[in-house]
């Protein structure tokens, strides 16, 4: 079942995140050359990278949650005893599912407010409420993960210290 589902994640949100980045490392490109060359910056550049950075940054939100590679704090870890480790670990999940289930209800409201008022962005005239509905849903996804990893942990996974090949002491 895990793999089944780190497989949907990835080319689903994953390939989602990275597209958006992509785009934006062309739009900019473009955009920078433009005003350096023809003295004219691409209209609305600003607000079409503000809407794929919400992709970047809330598509890896799943990616991150699924593969565990959040910024952890483990000074206490070698206090803690093996048998209390897994207890930890799913309250953890649990925790951290409640609050992106919490953020995603808030989203939820903030995009019906937007839907409500018919806010569009500023240039381009672009409806807010999709980018609000798909925010939401994205926080709904990675809560998801985090209630599976309360039911079935996620599989050990090997951290690797950067390397240092290379680089003089």
């Amino acid at each position: 079942m895990h793999k089944t589902l780190e497989r949907l994640i990835n080319w689903s949100t994953g390939l989602m995140a990275a597209m958006a980045l992509f785009s934006i490392m062309w739009l900019t490109l473009i955009d920078v050359s433009g005003r350096k060359f023809f003295n004219n910056s691409v209209p609305g550049g600003l607000e079409m990278t503000e809407i794929l950075m919400v992709i970047v940054i809330f598509g890896a939100l799943p990616m991150v949650s699924w593969r565990g590679e959040h910024v952890v704090f483990d000074t206490m870890d070698g206090f803690i005893p093996d048998w209390l480790k897994g207890i930890q670990a799913r309250i953890v999940h649990l925790i951290c599912a409640g609050a992106f289930g919490m953020m995603a209800w808030l989203m939820t409201r903030r995009a019906e407010r937007f839907a409500e008022y018919g806010d569009i962005t500023v240039h381009l005239q672009l409806p807010l409420s999709p980018v609000a509905w798909l925010m939401a849903g994205l926080l709904l996804l990675t809560a998801l993960v985090h209630l599976v990893f309360v039911v079935s942990p996620p599989p050990p996974r090997v951290h690797q210290a950067p390397s240092t090949q290379g680089v003089a002491p």
